[in-house]
């Protein structure tokens, strides 16, 4: 993973910073990689249009195995995790690299919302914010929560990323009070409710060998890209779907899980994305937060790097960057945001759009 910032190298700078550590972390070389996953979204921006981004890599890598392009936005990085697991290739390369911001704010945004239904609800000013702004109204009604619960998470995420070299955060702590009093963006979440937008890479090596950390559940479902053409709007029944399928085929429960990296565009997500993944019952995520057990030194850690908040959302380069994280806490390599003991069995939550694809890892460390 690189460092997330507002770096202006290309996107395919981004991805090769990142694959050559995953290359000399697995003491592989390039020829040992029998087929690369890409994922990114980044290739419009101001000269760096490319819609041959296969042949480049392979010219980048000097490789001729075959190169999958998955573009899945968010949820990219899961999704290139989950396509490489299922190719049946022994080692495969799952790779991102996003510049996203390179521009001013409205290029930008407008790149992001190509995430998003573009005739009906962005007609309507339907942008991210508002979109989560209006899913999150809802849920306080009919669940009692509030705005304080959402600055707790915002707050835990500060404090984990302040830990992590590699987040924008790092060594720039945030107030609790700081949060509560940002600007508003989209009412009621505050701009400190919102992930940062950022630039970075990130990759990892999914290998058929016996290695120390394996992938033992995946899930990956999908919903509509009309958000307020669902049945439910205040859950992801997207990520409901992927954590079942994953607990099922890893043969665990929520309560088997030691650490989680779980997507936080908007803390507002993070909120009942517990009670989707079946750490808190339904309406219950509030009493989760406010209870302590989601810090470091708590009983489930959750976005021990950051999260995307305070760590950086790359876009497609975030599922990748959360196996990253997970992977690096279960080796005991985080230095001082590692959780002790060292978590056995970790789990990579990754959303595309406002819930419209969603991934679900299950890791566990084996030796």
């Amino acid at each position: 993973m690189t460092k997330f910032n507002y770096s202006q190298k290309p996107w395919w700078k981004q991805a090769y910073e990142a694959a050559m550590e995953a290359l000399e972390d697995s003491k592989m070389k390039i020829s040992q990689i029998d087929g690369i996953v890409f994922t990114g979204m980044s290739s419009a921006a101001a000269g760096e249009h490319q819609t041959h981004k296969v042949s480049l890599l392979s010219d980048l890598f000097k490789t001729n195995v075959p190169i999958i392009e998955t573009p899945s936005v968010c949820s990219g990085g899961g999704v290139s995790v989950w396509t490489a697991g299922r190719l049946g290739l022994k080692n495969v390369l799952a790779l991102s690299g996003d510049k996203i911001v390179y521009n001013i704010s409205e290029i930008t945004t407008d790149n992001i919302m190509s995430a998003a239904e573009r005739v009906i609800e962005q007609s309507e000013g339907m942008l991210f914010p508002v979109q989560n702004a209006l899913v999150w109204q809802q849920y306080m009604n009919k669940y009692d929560a509030n705005m304080d619960d959402l600055a707790l998470i915002a707050f835990k995420n500060h404090q984990n990323a302040v830990l992590n070299p590699k987040a924008y955060f790092y060594n720039r702590p945030v107030s609790l009070e700081r949060i509560k009093n940002s600007p508003v963006v989209a009412s009621p979440l505050r701009l400190l409710d919102c992930s940062l937008s950022i630039n970075g890479g990130s990759a990892v090596i999914v290998s058929s060998e016996k290695t120390d950390i394996e992938i033992i559940g995946t899930g990956f479902a999908t919903d509509y890209l009309l958000t307020f053409g669902r049945d439910e709007i205040t859950h992801f029944r997207a990520t409901q779907l992927a954590a079942k399928q994953a607990f099922e085929e890893a043969k665990l429960k929520p309560s088997d899980i030691n650490v989680a990296e779980v997507h936080d565009a908007f803390t507002s997500v993070e909120l009942f994305s517990y009670e989707d993944l079946g750490f808190a019952d339904v309406g219950k995520g509030k009493d989760l937060i406010r209870s302590g057990k989601l810090s470091l030194d708590g009983q489930l850690p959750i976005n021990p790097s950051g999260g995307l908040k305070a760590k950086g959302h790359p876009v497609s380069v975030t599922g990748l960057a959360q196996i990253y994280e997970v992977t690096n806490q279960l080796r005991g390599k985080c230095d001082k945001r590692q959780i002790k003991p060292v978590p056995k069995i970790g789990l990579c939550h990754n959303i595309g759009g406002a819930g419209g694809s969603v991934t679900v890892h299950i890791l566990k460390k084996i030796t």
